[in-house]
């Protein structure tokens, strides 16, 4: 038996298992995805307190619905393992979004888009060894 198959088979038998690094990014990742969807569904179903925040940071009632839909499919697409770097890229968009919105108004919550923001790439890289590996070797400098 070649040394290459015997590393396809030892890939197929560890499938199942994860490793304690990748539990810890699902974990940050689930409660990530739970916390957008809610938010998300509630815009889409326009809870009255979607609806006033989003007027008081300056958006009309008419983009509640368009917001939600935007954040629930960036969300979906980040919980799929085949197209979680989209959604990733996706959510950075939507977050630097937030960040701005949050910036323009001064609030004191700043912090929190970006926060979240960075706890979408920290959960994936921590969840899918592929973007782990990518994003050490196109950030972490040696």
């Amino acid at each position: 038996m070649s040394s290459n198959s015997m590393t396809r088979q030892g890939r197929v038998a560890n499938r199942g298992t994860l490793s304690t690094t990748e539990k810890v990014g699902w974990a940050i990742s689930g409660l990530l995805i739970a916390f957008l969807l809610v938010d998300g569904i509630m815009k889409l179903f326009k809870a009255e307190t979607s609806i006033e925040g989003t007027i008081d940071l300056g958006y009309p009632e008419s983009t509640v619905i368009w917001i939600g839909l935007t954040l629930v499919v960036c969300t979906v697409l980040y919980a799929i393992p085949r197209t979680a770097v989209l959604g990733a890229i996706l959510l950075t968009g939507y977050f630097g979004g937030a960040t701005a919105t949050a910036a323009r108004l001064e609030d004191p919550w700043l912090l929190f888009p970006i926060g979240i923001g960075v706890l979408v790439w920290v959960g994936l890289a921590l969840r899918d060894a592929g973007s782990r590996t990518f994003l050490e070797q196109n950030l972490v400098r040696r």
